[in-house]
């Protein structure tokens, strides 16, 4: 008998909602298409110290950069798309 799945919990939804209304505000000024992490630097308001926060996560650009290494698929051609593939690695590593 197969184990069932648990639903995200409600803070769960709401926490990667606002990640993501972070990261496409932080990184929609990059110009696309990006072909490596320093081409987003220069969009970023404090520059790869820019923090975002969002219900129990926390984490500057460059954490975040470091840690989803191996997630990222350069290059991006949209800040959809690279705002997609942060919060699949971010849930890949138990990060949200």
């Amino acid at each position: 008998m197969p184990e069932p799945r648990l639903k995200p919990s409600m803070a769960d939804d709401e926490t990667e909602a606002e990640l993501r209304e972070q990261f496409t505000e932080a990184f929609e000024g990059a110009d696309y298409p990006i072909n490596n992490p320093m081409d987003l630097v220069p969009a970023l308001p404090d520059g790869p110290g820019t923090r975002f926060e969002a219900g129990d996560v926390e984490f500057t650009a460059m954490e975040l950069s470091t840690k989803l290494s191996d997630a990222q698929d350069f290059p991006y051609e949209s800040v959809d798309e690279l705002v997609d593939d942060l919060l699949e690695g971010l849930k890949a590593n138990d990060m949200l």
